[in-house]
């Protein structure tokens, strides 16, 4: 027992500091007017120590924090559940859902294709950045980085595509609907506008900044659509799982008679019940909230482990590419997902 408190103790303490700074750094203003939020000031704090002071203690410290990114990270996806019901889905109706998984799916499409056809980028960062891009930002990128076993610097890269051009979203997003105004692209009202939002902007943090200055109606939409695609993440995961089991096979030539391990992301299943559970309002209000906060500090310590296992020179060493299928896959959520919006709302 002492050996492992001795070996796991200092990682996890480290990881709980930043992550504690970081919620309280959040609460500052300047920041929360520019959705930066807790995830986002983790990440960096710990590429920073990562980067400075983090190399020269790693020796004492890589086990805890290897445990903070790992099994902190799945435990945050599993409470992530209970900031979802089932009835966000009604209160989108079946158009806002259909948006969602055309949304979703085209946009991964498109990542696989640019990323492993054009820019031949490696398996796991075409994966990471469609994932991030398509359903929920740094959340989807984290999530999908236990299945796919993927190197940190893998993880980083992916995560900055969200950040930055996340951080766009929240710009030109009350802009779109000004113009939207006079061109008619699609439905001008609030909700449909709302539900545009939600289907198309990275993170839950980004759609509320991009939707809050167009009134509480194009808001609630917007976040409602915006969980609709958060619930989306865990048959994702299954359906990564088995794409994983179907490669490693090919990979090692198994004889025709064995058949490669399936890995299912149980957390992710796990997460989906949790949401069920959530949806049966069963579980009192107060329990509900101190598990929103204990599943914000879980991933702000998962993100702060990230940012301290993440190294320059490999960020470096990703190249340009990354950031432009980044901006490839922005550029169709904004355009591509206005388009599917316009056919299904009609």
């Amino acid at each position: 027992m002492q050996t492992l408190i001795k070996n796991y103790l200092p990682g996890i303490v480290l990881s709980l500091g930043i992550a504690i700074v970081s919620l309280i750094l959040a609460n500052i203003t300047w920041l929360q007017s520019h959705a930066i939020g807790t995830l986002t000031i983790a990440i960096i704090l710990g590429i920073f120590l990562g980067n400075t002071l983090y190399p020269s203690i790693a020796t004492q410290c890589a086990k805890g924090v290897l445990f903070s990114k790992q099994r902190l990270l799945q435990l945050g996806i599993i409470f992530y559940g209970f900031r979802l019901t089932f009835a966000d889905i009604t209160h989108v109706g079946a158009h806002g859902a259909l948006i969602d998984v055309l949304v979703l799916t085209s946009t991964f499409a498109l990542a696989w294709v640019v990323g492993r056809k054009v820019f031949k980028l490696d398996t796991n960062t075409v994966i990471l950045i469609g994932a991030g891009s398509s359903i929920c930002g740094a959340a989807a990128v984290m999530a999908t980085e236990p299945v796919l076993k993927g190197r940190a610097e893998q993880v980083s890269v992916a995560v900055s595509t969200v950040l930055v051009f996340g951080t766009m979203s929240m710009l030109l997003y009350p802009a779109l609907f000004q113009w939207n105004l006079s061109w008619h692209f699609f439905p001008t009202s609030a909700e449909a506008f709302g539900i545009f939002t939600g289907s198309t902007v990275h993170e839950v943090a980004q759609v509320v900044a991009a939707a809050k200055p167009l009134g509480d109606i194009a808001t609630n939409t917007a976040v409602i659509a915006k969980m609709v695609r958060v619930m989306m993440l865990a048959p994702f995961l299954i359906l990564l799982s088995l794409y994983v089991a179907r490669t490693q096979q090919s990979q090692i030539h198994l004889e025709a008679t064995t058949k490669a391990p399936i890995t299912i992301p149980w957390f992710a299943v796990i997460f989906v019940a949790v949401a069920g559970l959530n949806s049966l309002a069963i579980v009192p209000s107060n329990l509900v909230v101190a598990a929103v906060n204990i599943d914000t500090l879980f991933l702000a310590m998962a993100m702060a482990s990230l940012g301290l296992c993440t190294h320059f020179s490999a960020i470096k060493q990703a190249g340009f590419k990354p950031m432009v299928l980044g901006g490839i896959l922005f550029s169709w959520l904004i355009i591509g997902g206005a388009l599917i919006n316009r056919l299904v709302m009609g």
